[in-house]
């Protein structure tokens, strides 16, 4: 954890792996201080007012605004649940605004029945991301049963501030393929991706997108693009790509 964050009141019991975390990797006692922000809030600095079997207290002074998330959709195919926590995790820590699960054509159907999103484990994924990579912003997380659902949502947007949709209407759209790709990802039109220019990345389930969804893709205004011919674990279709569009893009530097 590069910064702890926490909801409502500032105290973690002992059972919490933020008080674990606090005591035994960073040997924190009273009076010491940790990087610490509110969820989706200000980040700042926490200092332990208290500290004991029973849990851990502290104050909070807050220093400076939430950052903003990159303005990034990224849109996968269900994949294996045991997958689906350190995506959560990997993208989250990577900053995109938005995460968006779609069941597909070739997709196990069984894996859209996992209880991790029901109890709230991803969620908790999703913000130990946001720890890990030291900012207070969490990704919104929506669910889709099918591309069409996902691509009808897409096309509601009305080029609003709308932060699930990521102001899509606008959209640069991007849909990651090893068939008939148009180019590979790192020459793609990532130039400029901003709030008013936003990306939305497709990455598919372990199977591929089939025929129909290619199609429903392409006519929604998706560029395919591919990342070599060699075929990626999701896992590893989402971080690879991920770190090639926010390079190209210049949001790693800032310029959002």
């Amino acid at each position: 954890m590069n910064i702890v964050l926490f909801e409502g009141a500032a105290f973690f019991p002992r059972s919490d792996d933020r008080y674990q975390h606090i005591r035994k990797v960073l040997k924190k006692g009273k009076g010491d201080t940790f990087a610490a922000g509110v969820v989706d809030g200000p980040e700042g600095t926490a200092t332990i007012t208290g500290l004991d079997d029973a849990g851990l207290s502290f104050d909070f002074r807050e220093e400076r605004p939430m950052r903003p998330l990159y303005p990034i959709t990224i849109l996968i195919g269900f994949p294996r649940p045991i997958q689906l926590k350190r995506i959560f995790r990997d993208v989250a820590s990577l900053g995109v605004a938005s995460v968006w699960l779609v069941g597909t054509e070739l997709g196990e159907k069984s894996y859209r029945e996992s209880s991790l999103v029901d109890r709230g484990a991803a969620r908790a994924a999703l913000v130990d991301g946001a720890m890990q990579a030291g900012s207070s912003a969490i990704p919104d997380l929506e669910l889709f049963d099918s591309v069409p659902a996902a691509l009808d949502a897409l096309a509601a947007s009305d080029g609003s501030d709308l932060p699930s949709a990521q102001n899509a209407g606008g959209a640069v759209r991007v849909l990651l393929d090893t068939m008939n790709p148009d180019c590979n990802l790192i020459d793609a039109p990532l130039d400029g991706i901003s709030k008013n220019r936003p990306l939305v990345l497709a990455i598919g389930s372990e199977r591929g997108w089939t025929a129909n969804e290619r199609k429903l893709f392409r006519e929604e205004g998706f560029v395919v693009c591919s990342m070599g011919s060699r075929i990626l674990r999701t896992e590893t279709a989402c971080t690879a790509a991920l770190g090639i569009a926010l390079a190209r893009s210049g949001l790693m530097d800032g310029n959002q």
